[in-house]
């Protein structure tokens, strides 16, 4: 696979972007937003040294959204050519046309646009040949086999090559663009035999395919973090502190993002409502939003309605000061974007003084999460209830593996009584947060 296989150029895709506002100005609209786009890749999955899969994807869209006044109409389309953009404008026309008005539809505010052009280092195009991927995968297999005679089986190592790029347009004179890129390496093996298997995986994931572990690391850890479950046990029900390990405690901000979007908010289907300026955390908590880290995952300078990204803090001292809006939930709202249409831009949770082992020692006694499972998270209430596997920990030290559990609490609850945050982050995601030690939570078992 070639690292410069994008059929179609920044400035071609600029063009149909501009053909698309023409057409729809033409046609009637008052205003209009396109977006066009490209991206290919590979994927190979290699398992018992067995190459299962090799996939390649290549995907093409342009997305054109016109408005006649306050009635808004989408349409969309895989044909570049001439007369299927005129067709998709035309289609958009016709369901404004048939839309009732709606007061906070429309174009953001010119002067919140992104206007000049940034260079946030997220385009490292990885030229990897099918047989190079095999080769990796396989080495990543091979050294989780290698860890233990008791790696008995594998779900897979796999590997993935992923480049795009967009434009994104406006009748307000915003035209905005560029190409990105991430790439993955996994793997996933189950130890043991008969009554006493267990399963575990890790990955490493970067824009830059140099940031990436070594096939040779993740196959090995991902063993060893499978092997460590090895007679894991069922507990008896009670209370007691929980630590969520870095990986899970990024989702427990997405959990925070998710209460806090517009959606949410205007709907009134959030147990955040009217927040703002409110403590949620406690005072130690503070979360910034930095959209601007270079080559990081979830960087941009502007976001899905072409408002400028910009720095600010979430959470302070344990307040939240910001919302995430578009401009069409702003408005919903009767407040201002923060620039958030389309998701939360790198979320940096500061880091406390511990690692994870200064963590399981402050504890004390109680339960390190390291595997979640299900989606019991009721987002109007907050109430939250997960099936969890993890160790259970006394005097500061895993005492043995644990499953077939379940923990429960409130995130209210949780947020306010976060103990400590570590600092062992993982960067591989948009949220980067070190492991987080809860007060205290509900562990149902025997």
């Amino acid at each position: 696979m070639s690292a410069s296989e994008f059929s179609y150029s920044q400035e071609t895709l600029r063009r149909l972007a501009q053909e698309v506002l023409d057409h729809a100005a033409a046609g009637g609209a008052s205003a209009c937003e396109v977006d066009v786009s490209e991206g290919f890749g590979q994927s190979v999955t290699v398992r018992q040294q067995a190459v299962e899969t090799i996939e390649y994807n290549r995907d093409k869209g342009l997305g054109v959204t016109v408005y006649l006044g306050q009635r808004r109409g989408h349409a969309s389309s895989s044909d570049f050519s001439s007369t299927a953009l005129r067709a998709t404008v035309d289609a958009a026309l016709s369901i404004a046309r048939f839309t009732a008005a709606d007061e906070a539809a429309g174009l953001p505010e010119a002067a919140l646009l992104q206007r000049q052009a940034m260079e946030l280092d997220l385009y490292h195009p990885w030229d990897l040949s099918v047989e190079a991927a095999i080769e990796f995968a396989r080495r990543c297999e091979q050294a989780a086999f290698a860890v233990s005679p008791q790696v008995t089986n594998s779900e897979g190592a796999s590997i993935s090559v992923q480049q795009s790029h967009f434009v994104s347009a406006n009748s307000l004179g915003f035209m905005g663009g560029y190409p990105a890129s991430r790439h993955y390496l996994s793997c996933s093996v189950i130890v043991g035999e008969g009554d006493d298997m267990q399963r575990d995986d890790w990955y490493s994931s970067h824009r830059a395919p140099a940031l990436i572990a070594a096939p040779e690391a993740i196959g090995d850890y991902a063993a060893r973090r499978a092997l460590a479950r090895l007679g894991a046990r069922r507990l008896k029900t009670r209370k007691a502190p929980v630590i969520f390990e870095a990986p899970l405690a990024a989702g427990l901000i997405g959990g925070l993002v998710q209460a806090v979007s517009g959606g949410a908010l205007y709907r009134k289907s959030t147990f955040l409502l009217d927040s703002l300026g409110k403590k949620i955390f406690p005072d130690f908590v503070q979360i910034s939003e930095r959209p601007h880290i270079p080559g990081a995952l979830a960087s941009s300078p502007f976001d899905d309605d072409g408002v400028a990204t910009r720095d600010r803090e979430v959470v302070q001292d344990g307040v939240l000061q910001g919302y995430f809006l578009s401009t069409y939930s702003a408005r919903k709202l009767g407040m201002q974007t923060t620039g958030n249409a389309g998701g939360s831009h790198n979320l940096l949770v500061k880091p406390g003084l511990r690692n994870l082992e200064g963590l399981l020692g402050e504890m004390g006694s109680g339960l390190l999460v390291t595997e979640l499972l299900g989606q019991g998270v009721n987002y109007v209430t907050g109430d939250y209830s997960r099936g969890a596997a993890g160790y259970w920990v006394e005097n500061g030290v895993i005492a043995y593996p644990v499953h077939e559990i379940t923990i429960a609490g409130n995130l209210r609850e949780m947020f306010s009584h976060i103990v400590d945050i570590g600092n062992d982050v993982l960067v591989r995601g948009s949220k980067q947060v070190g492991s987080v030690l809860i007060e205290q939570m509900t562990i149902a078992g025997n």
